[in-house]
């Protein structure tokens, strides 16, 4: 423990001797503003002291409404020096899901900046605006365990990130301190960041990889490199701001990662895969050059559970082995061990574990277990994701039990299905969905190609003809560009049903080839080319037959991982470089097509 300050398995005592020890050093770097430990801390230090005054403390909840920025970072820290735990409140999150969280939760305060809490219901909650509070004049020296509320523990409350629940309402997983500092051993033993590393802030701190950015720069002497979201979508945006910023240290999802030009970026440095499968395809992209990981682990632990790496595309995909003060056992329906090589359903356990569900004691009671092979009262966290252990004793993924369809009257894993696909050379990501109901379902697959390559559907069922039975073959077989995403990275899986309801009976040559745009009629110096190429491009990207120049791109089924892949498509075609805040602010395609020609 420090001089009378935080423990050292907590952030705050962790954070404060690296502080110590790398006061000059560089610490967050948001565009044109940099801060180095030293300042980070003091302002830290400051923030904390008012929070305090007003009744932050152990266990207390602060809801957390900042903008990416560096008074973002200092907002986290000041929360968690004060002794509390943050509830994220995403800025782009709709106003009524916000409301809920805070409902639910009860924070005691809100810190808040911009219109970060703007959307929420006036009243609902006290709050710290950091547009205006004072509180430089409060000492900038580290709190002591006197000036809290109660002393700060490991023991203690550090963050409730709220998921989607399978019911519909969405549920907080209350996370403690008690794993911080095993995960940050593990990152210090596999990725070994060094002091003046840089490390990309990618994950929005609503989700809990954004935790793991924050502490695999500011736990180890790195730099958190900051930017806006526009700055961040995959593919040329987020390509340029590794660049740019000349980041050593990244964590991405599989539809990031697949859809960015890995070429010259990241170099020596390393790349973590997670929150989705990673494939074989990833691997052969990202791998060279750079250490490339696999990291597992639900938002019910400490950010991860096991990782795999450094990987190469010889190694094959797996989810390696359990990290520092992580277990992972591996049970039948009954909690009983598998052998190794069999699969079984993957409980969690060790220092990592989260309490539980926020105001879900059934909930809680029911994926929260006692651990049979732990100390006493020790509990372990039923995942919900299938997988074995292999020889060496490394994990593999094999999918989620939830994952499991019937489909006139069979058993399907939809993953299973998703990993053939993914394991053909020309496939980059794969998934599969049920379409239909009753007599009507059937099984769709959606797949995209690897760079410079043409998939052709009718091989690839063949290919999974040969290896699946039947009942298990996909009815049809659809390419896409890209696939539609979360806001957390992974692929959105309600979307592409949504997507193909919509065109569930496609005619005999829509189900051979994917669709693609007419060639536009215009000439070069035609006035109305950047219309026609605009309104081509956008039907093709979401699989209309047509499009009006005065829809709303938003509207008519684009994302922000789209519009990515429109203003690539529309720099390829007629050589205009488009920036990303033009698509994402335009009230129709009218309006980008006017920004073209300019």
């Amino acid at each position: 423990m420090t001089a009378g300050c935080a423990p050292l398995r907590t952030v705050p005592g962790l954070f404060e001797a690296v502080a110590a020890d790398n006061p000059d050093a560089p610490a967050v770097q948001y565009k044109d503003v940099t801060l180095s430990y030293g300042e980070l801390n003091r302002r830290a230090n400051q923030l904390a002291r008012l929070l305090v005054q007003r009744g932050v403390g152990p266990d207390r909840l602060v809801a957390l409404a900042v903008p990416r920025s560096a008074d973002l970072v200092v907002a986290l820290l000041a929360i968690l020096k004060a002794g509390g735990a943050y509830l994220p409140l995403d800025p782009r999150y709709p106003a009524a899901r916000k409301a809920f969280m805070v409902a639910d939760a009860a924070p005691v305060l809100l810190v808040r900046a911009g219109d970060g809490g703007a959307s929420l219901p006036g009243g609902q909650l006290d709050e710290v605006d950091l547009d205006t509070a004072q509180y430089a004049g409060l000492s900038g020296a580290d709190l002591a365990q006197s000036e809290r509320l109660a002393p700060l523990t490991d023991r203690h409350l550090m963050y409730v990130i709220y998921t989607s629940g399978s019911t519909g309402t969405p549920k907080g997983v209350a996370v403690s301190q008690e794993g911080v500092a095993d995960l940050v051993a593990t990152q210090a033993d596999r990725f070994e960041v060094a002091p003046g590393d840089r490390v990309l802030q990618w994950a929005s701190i609503s989700f809990d990889a954004g935790f793991w950015d924050v502490t695999l720069a500011l736990l180890h002497g790195a730099v958190l490199v900051m930017a806006d979201d526009e700055d961040l979508l995959p593919g040329d945006p987020l390509r340029e701001t590794l660049a740019k910023y000349e980041i050593d240290h990244a964590v991405l999802p599989p539809a990031a990662l697949s859809i960015t030009d890995s070429e010259g970026v990241l170099l020596g440095g390393t790349v973590m895969s997670t929150g989705d499968a990673c494939t074989p395809a990833l691997l052969r992209k990202w791998a060279l050059g750079r250490r490339m990981f696999n990291g597992y682990g639900p938002t019910e632990v400490t950010v991860g559970s096991t990782i795999a790496g450094p990987i190469t595309e010889a190694d094959g995909v797996d989810i390696g082995l359990p990290w520092t003060g992580a277990r992972v056992l591996i049970l039948d329906q009954d909690l009983r061990p598998v052998p190794d090589g069999e699969e079984g359903e993957l409980y969690l356990a060790g220092s990592g574990l989260a309490r539980g569900y926020v105001n879900r004691p059934g909930l809680t009671a029911a994926r929260f277990l006692p651990d049979p092979s732990g100390p006493p009262g020790s509990r372990m966290y039923r995942s919900g994701d299938r997988g074995r252990r292999g020889p060496d004793g490394r994990l593999h993924f094999a999918g989620r039990i939830d994952g499991q369809v019937k489909l006139r009257g069979f058993r399907v894993e939809l993953g299973e299905i998703e990993a053939r696909l993914a394991a053909q050379p020309e496939v980059d990501l794969a998934a599969a969905i049920v379409e239909g109901e009753l007599a009507d379902a059937r099984l769709v697959a959606y797949v995209t190609a690897q760079p410079g390559c043409t998939l052709d559907c009718g091989e690839l069922r063949a290919e999974l003809a040969a290896t699946l039975p039947e009942f298990m073959v996909p009815a049809r077989i659809e390419v896409l560009d890209r696939f539609p995403t979360q806001p957390n990275g992974k692929i959105d899986r309600a979307a592409l049903a949504q997507a193909g309801a919509s065109t569930r009976t496609p005619p005999p040559a829509a189900e051979a080839a994917p669709s693609a745009a007419a060639p536009a009629p215009a000439g070069p110096g035609c006035a109305d080319r950047p219309a026609t190429v605009l309104r081509d491009r956008v039907a093709a990207l979401l699989g209309l037959p047509t499009v009006d120049l005065d829809a709303n791109f938003f509207e008519i089924g684009g994302n922000s991982l789209l519009a990515a892949r429109l203003i690539s498509s529309v720099r390829e075609e007629l050589g205009v470089r488009l920036p990303i805040r033009t698509v994402l602010a335009a009230g129709n395609l009218r309006d980008i097509a006017q920004a073209i020609r300019e």
